[in-house]
């Protein structure tokens, strides 16, 4: 079986649902509410699903992987945009230089691990 796929949306978790809204605005990603619990959030392409609904477990292990093209580059303007102290939960790592490329780790308000990276060519 061939899948022809468009897209993947990951749903993910919100301990403080409205507060996680706001940091994924923060960052740059665009919202569009599907109902009251629920909302689509994308940046070009991609996108994942945001729901009112917390698990400690489920988003405890729930990591994402964003592929960017400049690591150092997002990582710098993450750290000028003032995300980082605006929300109490939020972690930042610095690079981290790996042999397939590098990332650095980013935690949202509930604790969703977020792994931006760039691949080696």
């Amino acid at each position: 079986m061939k899948i022809k796929a468009k897209s993947i949306r990951p749903f993910i978790g919100a301990k403080v649902y409205n507060t996680s809204r706001q940091f994924y605005k923060d960052l740059g990603f665009d919202e569009v509410i599907i109902s009251h619990n629920m909302s689509i959030f994308s940046i070009e392409n991609f996108a994942f699903y945001l729901q009112d609904y917390y698990a400690k477990d489920w988003i405890d292990n729930t990591m994402v992987f964003l592929e960017v093209e400049n690591v150092q580059m997002h990582l710098n303007n993450l750290k000028q945009s003032g995300v980082l102290e605006k929300y109490e939960r939020v972690k930042c790592s610095k690079v981290v230089f790996n042999d397939w490329g590098n990332e650095f780790f980013l935690h949202d308000p509930s604790g969703i691990l977020w792994h931006f990276g760039e691949f080696n060519n």
